[in-house]
């Protein structure tokens, strides 16, 4: 009997999954286990294996559809099957045996899907994504040798540049740019209200400083002590880790703090779960884990779902404080900015010391302005004096 083909839940509370790409043609011979599709979520995009070997058929989904999630889109016949067999079993699907496709290792970068008559976007590594972009080359007419004809760094040798006039006045957008697009286009319609406090960073710098002499701790950073207050911020204060669901406040017994990381499609947010459970070296090593996941396009569902509050820095790029939007349904973001001496009045005297700006950003149906400011005042206080939860 032919094995049905079905698009999986990925992640909770999903209800459609969008088939970006088929990587085998209808009349195809497939190998259980090697990728078939590619399909994106709300938050991921990753390859889905072939369920059993033989040869796909009875294809039912395009490429770009949105399709609902246990919902058969082809069919895999056995040897000796025909496509008739395979209509028979559709029309009676109780008697043929379902298999869920399931997730396989992320694509190299997926293409955007589209329906709307524009180009679709080339595979290719983020590499030669990023190399294409420095060098003005177009990928539409590179010719890939990666796995199912995907671009890599080596085939952009001997490539020319794209000459000024044949520049477009529309800028290329993938599919995390898109989803990050509609995401935060939904999150905004959260009441946002926003708390600024400037923290004195010595006693974080200090930390730092003493944990990477630690054999083990070399490669701990400003964010991964930032993780380690919030989650203990927030396993005090637990409102702030509820989320707005349904029309009532969802609390959660998981304290998951997600960082926003940029990636060369658009911007991601890889989760630390049971952030306060874990040793600061244990955050490190994870944190470290999901970025480079992330900059890889790697990601896996689990890596982006059940976040409760994230974080989002963008002290590296010397921005001294923005404003952050919520990543619904969590109630708060922590917008951090960068570490710079400042003069500050110390026993009536001015004085220069290292200091950083935090602004929470709040869903007003969660906090009200009390609480937030006294899960910010926790907060600040943890990073000014950490005694009691450096490890």
């Amino acid at each position: 009997m032919p094995t049905n083909v079905i698009m999986p839940a990925l992640e909770m509370a999903q209800e459609t999954g969008r088939l970006l790409r088929w990587l085998k043609a209808e009349g195809e011979a497939v190998v259980k286990g090697e990728p078939l599709m590619e399909i994106e979520t709300d938050k991921v995009t990753v390859e889905i294996e072939a369920p059993a070997n033989g040869v796909l058929a009875a294809v039912t989904a395009a490429e770009g559809a949105d399709v609902p999630v246990g919902e058969t889109v082809a069919q895999i016949l056995a040897p000796g099957e025909t496509a008739a067999e395979a209509a028979i079993a559709t029309a009676a699907p109780e008697q043929a045996p379902v298999a869920v496709a399931v997730p396989a290792a992320p694509a190299v970068e997926a293409p955007a899907a589209g329906g709307n008559g524009r180009r679709g976007r080339p595979l290719a590594s983020p590499k030669a994504r990023r190399l294409a972009a420095e060098r003005g080359l177009d990928l539409a007419v590179v010719s890939g040798s990666g796995p199912h004809g995907a671009i890599v760094a080596a085939d952009l040798d001997g490539v020319d540049a794209v000459p000024p006039s044949a520049a477009t006045d529309d800028l290329e957008v993938g599919s995390i740019w898109r989803r990050m697009a509609e995401r935060t286009s939904q999150s905004w319609q959260a009441p946002h209200f926003f708390l600024t406090r400037e923290v004195d960073a010595r006693r974080l710098l200090s930390w730092r400083e003493s944990v990477r002499s630690r054999e083990g701790y070399e490669s701990v950073t400003h964010t991964d002590l930032l993780v380690k207050v919030a989650a203990e911020a927030l396993r005090r204060h637990p409102r702030a880790n509820a989320a707005w669901a349904d029309g009532r406040i969802s609390g959660s017994g998981e304290v998951n703090v997600g960082i926003a990381v940029a990636v060369d499609d658009g911007l991601v947010v890889p989760v630390v779960h049971g952030a306060d459970r874990l040793s600061l070296r244990e955050i490190a090593s994870r944190r470290a884990a999901v970025v480079a996941a992330a900059r890889a396009g790697k990601l896996r569902p689990q890596d982006v779902s059940g976040g409760t509050f994230t974080i989002s820095n963008l002290g590296m790029y010397g921005v001294d404080a923005f404003l952050a939007i919520i990543n619904a349904p969590q109630a708060a973001i922590l917008a951090v900015g960068r570490i710079a001496d400042r003069v500050v009045a110390e026993d009536g005297a001015p004085t220069v010391r290292p200091s950083l700006v935090l602004t929470l950003s709040c869903d007003h149906r969660v906090l009200d302005g009390a609480r937030g400011a006294q899960f910010l005042e926790t907060l600040v206080g943890l990073i000014e004096e950490p005694a009691g939860i450096v490890s």
